[in-house]
């Protein structure tokens, strides 16, 4: 008897495991990266690009859009911008 109930409870487990994995499944992280004369104008390009990539899958944004920039190796901006999206 306790061994049956041992293995209910260990396939209800590998049942729920599956089901929350498999809604994270369609998730990705989307990005979308610019090179501008100004850091400002960067994080915009970033941004756009970011929102077309998501539009142009169907996806829908989840959480909050991050945005990273640095001085790429011809002295301009280069801003990084993801989300995680989800379809």
């Amino acid at each position: 008897m306790k061994t049956i109930i041992c293995t209910g409870l260990v396939a209800f487990a590998a049942t729920v495991g599956m089901a929350s994995s498999s809604a994270y499944a369609r998730c990705v992280l989307a990005g979308g990266e610019s090179v501008m004369v100004t850091e400002d104008l960067a994080k915009f390009m970033a941004g756009q690009a970011l929102k077309h990539s998501i539009e142009n899958n169907g996806w829908k944004p989840h959480g909050a859009v991050r945005v990273q920039c640095d001085t790429s190796s011809i002295g301009l901006p280069h801003c990084m911008a993801r989300q995680k999206a989800c379809g």
